[in-house]
């Protein structure tokens, strides 16, 4: 493949990709010929950034196919795939439309047009579709046998289906709008990701056929996509129920057919912040604009008539060879989360109650006290509670006298938990609360423009970030009158403040009153706040300003640290790598010597292994029942070791368009807890992929049938139960020591 970023580059100065991958393929050892290496631009060294991500499905797809996870997280883990999926097509897929619309021809790193792309993520889109629907036909046996039935209508009782007539009647009729489609009646507009039925039909003793549009109202309180037959755990589809009661939706019809359908819309909606009066009003007409946004995928049922299955990619602008997919099993597959959650635990995972920081656990002195004594307390999420860490801070900090200012972002935050709540009462006792809402973050738009009203009729600061960025970053700051001065306490994440994605997803938190980070922040607000220009900072790393640049400096730094004697060592925990810059000084930093371990969950760019380029290097992906998000970075730096986490992930977008902040760990008891979490998911076998040369990952091997091997959640699941047991037990020897110091001194003096 040519170098797409620099075709005039000679031969010579090709790196040889294919080469190297039969020198890996053969064995050859590290000391063996190396590949002459010119080039870091040359395209075969850079994975493609959608594919990867893809490859990153296919990797949780494995969770839903393996015996070994409980039966309702194998129907989770597809829910999750289909919901996956449908976001895919509308962002990814639908902003590679738009550039191909729009005429563009420069190639990724990768060297793929926008052509190219579309090609071959189609081709994996339907591979998982393929195995979507194998894994569905075996679970779908399986649950059978568990007493949970997805049954077709056809296969009901008598009495099962005068019942469905009966519901149908009270709940779903009321909700039904049929739409004919014919020279009178224009076709209609056409929901995203709506269920829709295609229904044709004619007059009893008549000859002309009529066509028909039936939006099916999935609503989970009145009408859920799965209904339940009786009191057992059967259940049929509504549209199926929909569809055998059409009789009474049209009286006197004779109905010929009634199809599946469901359409994908584009959600990349271009809008221009710097002529925006107001941006709030901008965004809420973006969310209208999103409602009519393009269509990029229709989903047909298998063996739809083809005539009609060609008039709706025609009336949709859609190309039928490339844009149609037909479903095989259930479309939408992200209403398996209904199924998902059923209550039947011997089906589920272990139950998980994060624990209470033990630092935080048994001590009822205000918070800030605490963080005083300590100097920093690290978090690690959902082992550890968001509650009694993160809002408990919020909640002190809402009601403690001695607090006279609280400043935060919030990126998504949910009704649950106390987030808001705290933000509300601290404005109510008459402290200053700023609140930066990114109304910008994607697919949570409208519940943001409810929060930023919310806060604002309570008198709260609310501000909308920096024209043009993202603010993506996670930071609180508490401005507390402590006995003998002002003082500046922080929390610093790497997840939302959002009460249930901290139950679900790995993330890391940190609170200080480090004096240089605190004012860093209060630097970093008055910028977001006000018209201050961008800061230097003494310790946080921020984006868009001097992330990107510090990290290829320490990169740079480690090549040039690099020793026998002391050798250089990079280690990454993240979402994504999908920075050129900083994948070319990685690749840079690795043929140097450095050892170079990657811990990405999903798109990555760069090659593992490949002899004389990347042998240094270990690339893995972690998968399990809580979704990886944590960020750490480490870099050995010549014995003097350097530990950074924060909400930044090595992408473009991140590092140059959006306001992120990483912060040093440099409290050694917090930097032992943060090599813990590097070294285990490293070590772990169960649930763990490693990347090859070739940049397809393979599963860790290991005996399946040794109940002890664990995967790294397990261990830390393991892990926060012990420190909680062993903290327990040191306060109950505390406690008797102190009761024996009582009683003896009591004996003494009585005495």
């Amino acid at each position: 493949m040519p170098n797409a970023m620099n075709p005039e580059n000679s031969p010579s100065k090709t790196v040889n990709i294919t080469s190297a991958l039969k020198k890996v393929a053969a064995g050859s050892e590290a000391n063996a010929e190396q590949t002459e290496i010119n080039d870091l631009d040359n395209s075969e060294l850079y994975l493609n950034r959608e594919l990867t991500w893809l490859a990153f499905n296919q990797r949780v797809l494995s969770m839903a196919a393996d015996p070994k996870t409980p039966l309702l997280e194998r129907v989770k883990f597809l829910a999750i795939i289909g919901s996956n999926l449908d976001e895919f097509q509308m962002k990814r897929l639908g902003g590679l439309k738009q550039q191909l619309a729009a005429g563009v021809r420069d190639a990724t790193i990768d060297g793929r047009m926008p052509a190219e792309q579309i090609a071959e993520c189609q081709v994996k889109v339907r591979e998982l579709h393929a195995e979507q629907n194998r894994i569905l036909r075996e679970l779908l046996v399986l649950l059978s046998e568990q007493d949970i039935k997805l049954v077709d209508y056809d296969s009901l009782r008598d009495g099962e289906k005068e019942a469905q007539r009966k519901n149908f009647i009270e709940n779903i009729f009321p909700l039904l709008t049929p739409l004919a489609m014919d020279p009178g009646h224009p076709f209609p507009f056409i929901s995203n990701l709506a269920l829709n039925l295609l229904v044709s039909l004619r007059h009893k003793g008549g000859t002309t056929t009529h066509i028909a549009r039936i939006k099916v109202p999935v609503n989970k309180d009145i009408s859920p996509r799965f209904i339940k037959v009786g009191d057992e755990h059967k259940y049929v589809k509504l549209e199926d129920v929909i569809t055998h009661n059409l009789d009474l939706l049209f009286p006197g019809m004779e109905i010929l057919s009634c199809e599946l359908f469901r359409v994908t819309r584009n959600a990349i909606v271009e809008v221009e912040e710097e002529s925006a009066d107001d941006l709030l009003a901008m965004i809420e007409s973006e969310l209208r604009d999103r409602h009519f946004a393009p269509i990029v995928r229709l989903q047909v049922e298998k063996g739809m008539n083809p005539t009609h299955r060609g008039m709706l990619a025609a009336e949709l602008g859609l190309d039928e060879d490339n844009d149609v997919y037909e479903v095989e099993a259930i479309m939408g597959m992200r209403d398996l989360f209904e199924i998902a959650f059923l209550d039947r635990p011997e089906l589920h995972d272990s139950p998980h109650k994060p624990i209470d920081h033990t630092r935080l656990a048994h001590d009822s002195r205000n918070i800030f006290h605490i963080i005083r004594e300590r100097g920093s307390l690290l978090f690690q999420y959902p082992y550890e509670s968001f509650t009694t860490s993160v809002e408990r801070f919020l909640r002190t900090a809402s009601t403690d006298p001695k607090v006279l200012a609280i400043k935060m972002t919030l990126y998504r935050t949910s009704a649950e938990g106390g987030i808001i709540d705290s933000l509300v009462q601290a404005a109510r006792n008459g402290k200053q609360v700023a609140v930066l809402i990114e109304l910008k973050a994607r697919f949570d738009e409208a519940a943001n423009i409810g929060w930023a009203r919310r806060l604002e009729q309570a008198g709260i600061h609310v501000t909308y970030g920096v024209i043009g960025l993202k603010t993506h970053s996670k930071v609180i700051l508490v401005v507390r009158k402590d006995y003998n001065k002002l003082r500046r306490y922080a929390h610093v994440g790497t997840g939302n403040y959002h009460s249930g994605t901290a139950r679900l997803y790995s993330d890391l938190g940190m609170l200080t009153c480090d004096d240089m980070i605190t004012q860093d922040l209060t630097e970093l607000f008055n910028y977001l706040t006000g018209y201050s220009p961008p800061p230097t900072y003494r310790k946080i790393l921020a984006a868009p300003y001097t992330l990107k640049k510090a990290l290829l400096q320490k990169i740079e730094r480690e090549e040039k640290l690099h020793t026998e004697a002391s050798p250089g060592l990079i280690q990454f925990k993240m979402n994504a790598l999908e920075d050129v810059d900083i994948t070319r000084a990685l690749y840079r930093a690795a043929r140097a010597g450095v050892k170079i371990d990657l811990i990405v969950r999903d798109t990555c760019r760069m090659r593992a292994g490949l002899p004389g380029i990347s042998e240094n290097v270990r690339i893995i992906s972690v998968a399990g029942r809580f979704l990886e998000h944590a960020r750490i970075y480490y870099f050995h730096n010549g014995g003097k070791e350097e530990y950074y986490i924060g909400s930044a992930d090595l992408m473009t977008r991140n590092l140059e368009s959006r306001v992120e902040v990483v912060a040093p760990v440099d409290d050694d008891r917090l930097t032992q807890e943060l090599r813990l979490i590097i070294d285990v998911q490293l070590s772990s076998k169960k649930n763990v992929w490693e990347m090859k040369p070739d940049g397809t990952y393979e599963e860790r091997t290991y005996d399946r049938e040794d109940e002890t091997v664990m995967s790294s959640q397990e261990t830390f699941i393991q892990l926060a139960s012990k420190r909680k047991t062993a903290a327990a037990k040191h306060r109950q020897t505390k406690l008797r020591e102190k009761l024996l110091t009582y009683f003896h001194k009591r004996v003494l003096n009585e005495s």
